[in-house]
């Protein structure tokens, strides 16, 4: 048997040369070969889908018909082109469509996500049937207008900007991250927060925003790896998961299923990090479907890391850790590396004093009303209370003013040391905070001693001073706190009355120095006049 072909199936082939993209190909095909045969195998030698529009064209720019009687050609070669102008028209299109039909799908989740935790809220007594009613019944033009305690936020906005920081940063490529898999990873992330006053998904948002930002600001892409950059989005995106609006004290003292759990070791923090892989161990939600198993561990145990780091109880543990690296700082090396991601994942945590201030305040409303809720609760149960959340004990301005000047203006220096850009964008605003946080409180403290102080007439034209007992005095509440006057006097505001806001700051700042002085300087005289008068 020989491996030669027969002169009579010889007869039977016809050979035609090709000429792809500048490469020649030689292609034989038999005469009774179907015109979709033929034109298949030319698909193939061009290397292109066999459903692609094709045309075969002759040097002189002829078009040439793709069938059985092709004629035969030498040195003067065909040219296959392939209409991808078309091609990539219908694909577009396409992919518009899929897109719409996703958001849509996205919008029925977080439609039935809100359900869920609307009624949940009522099952805990947090919102009640009557409360909703009552607010159907002031808006009967639109009855589906049902505002709760605050507007529900715009997710499918929120998510698609957190996968446009992905797309930005090149992970979606350099990890081979399926588009669809990473809008269902996202969206179950969304669902899984609870619509807490504070500890919800716009927090979520709002700390990968931050970290996004700091990536930038601090040209991190060219002092850490890809796989760095994706651990701490990661991280940040699911750093809250199920927040149930309790703290770890909270869950110890109560001795919940969570502390129970975990041992009374950082439960809400483990929690967070279970529920995370929870939703990323789904294959329709796994964002690292197409990493090795190694590179798998390894981020999985990076995000529990930088989860379990957003603890404030190891506060001075990883500041102090962070410390003893910076002088000789390398970023070749892992665990200095490991050891400023947790820095990096825990100021975002904290940085919503970072932003403007119509910004912050009312999220420092927000913590403070999650706070309150979480200290009426202890009460209830006699559990032990923290002065920091009980609303008989604190103010905005005095909760601010602590955490902003013991815990992140030296969190934030400590980062300026190695990055020194961080300086004038977030330095800067949280001292401006905190200025402005002293200026209420001084506010504050005048408006009490003007009214505990308050001077009145009796029957008999007498002027007397009377005291307000602390039971007639209004119980503070974040959501009915006005904004803050300027200065401490009437004469201080009448000041600056029509000036602009930057005017007004620092002309109340100087007014309430020069108030001060006057006032020790006369407490120094009343001290020397008794001195002398003994």
């Amino acid at each position: 048997m020989g491996n030669g072909v027969s002169g009579k199936a010889s007869a039977n082939l016809k050979t035609i040369y090709l000429e792809v993209e500048g490469r020649k190909h030689k292609v034989v095909f038999s005469k009774h070969s179907s015109s979709r045969d033929i034109k298949d195998l030319l698909s193939s030698a061009a290397g292109v889908s066999r459903w692609s529009n094709m045309m075969l064209k002759s040097q002189d720019g002829s078009t040439v018909c793709i069938e059985p009687n092709l004629p035969s050609n030498t040195a003067r070669t065909f040219t296959v082109s392939q209409l991808k102008s078309e091609l990539a028209k219908q694909l577009s299109h396409l992919e518009r469509k899929v897109e719409a039909e996703a958001l849509k799908a996205i919008e029925m989740q977080h439609l039935s996500a809100e359900i869920t935790e609307i009624r949940e809220q009522i099952r805990q007594d947090r919102i009640t049937w009557q409360a909703i009613k009552d607010n159907v019944k002031t808006n009967k033009n639109d009855r589906r207008n049902i505002s709760i305690s605050r507007p529900m936020p715009n997710f499918v906005k929120m998510l698609s900007l957190v996968e446009h920081m992905y797309q930005d940063l090149g992970l979606i490529e350099d990890f081979e991250i399926n588009s669809v898999v990473l809008r269902r990873f996202l969206v179950a992330i969304q669902q899984n927060y609870r619509l807490n006053p504070f500890h919800n998904f716009r927090h979520c948002f709002c700390v990968t925003q931050m970290m996004f930002s700091i990536i930038h600001l601090c040209n991190l892409k060219d002092l850490l790896s890809q796989m760095d950059l994706l651990v701490l989005m990661t991280a940040c995106i699911c750093h809250d998961l199920d927040h149930p609006g309790f703290n770890n004290t909270y869950q110890i003292n109560a001795q919940t299923e969570l502390a129970i759990r975990y041992n009374d070791i950082s439960p809400l923090e483990n929690h967070h990090a279970a529920v995370a892989f929870e939703v990323i161990g789904q294959p329709d939600c796994n964002i690292f479907a197409n990493m090795s198993k190694e590179d798998q561990k390894k981020i999985r145990q990076e995000i529990v890391m930088l989860i379990l780091a957003t603890d404030m109880a190891r506060h001075s543990e990883i500041v102090e850790r962070f410390k003893s690296k910076l002088d000789t700082f390398d970023f070749h090396n892992d665990d200095y590396v490991s050891s400023l991601k947790m820095i990096l994942i825990k100021c975002c945590d904290i940085s919503n004093e970072v932003r403007p201030i119509e910004v912050s305040e009312p999220w420092a409303d927000c913590l403070l009303e999650e706070y309150f809720m979480q200290s009426d609760r202890e009460k209830s149960e006699g559990l032990p209370v923290a002065p920091f959340m009980d609303r008989d004990k604190v103010s905005k301005p005095t909760a601010q003013i602590g955490f902003i000047k013991f815990v992140l203006i030296p969190l934030f220096e400590l980062l300026n040391k190695l990055f020194p850009q961080v300086a004038p964008v977030m330095i800067m605003p949280l001292r401006e905070a905190y200025e402005s946080y002293e200026i209420m409180r001084l506010d504050e403290e005048a408006i009490k001693a003007a009214a505990t102080d308050s001077v009145h007439t009796d029957e008999n034209g007498m002027e007397s001073c009377s005291l307000m007992s602390s039971s007639s005095k209004a119980r503070w509440s974040p959501t009915k706190a006005g904004k803050p006057t300027m200065g401490v006097s009437r004469e201080i505001r009448e000041m600056f009355h029509d000036k602009n806001p930057e005017s007004k700051q620092a002309e109340a700042r100087s007014a309430i120095k020069n108030q001060k002085k006057a006032e020790d300087a006369e407490r120094s005289l009343n001290s020397s006049r008794d001195k002398m008068a003994n």
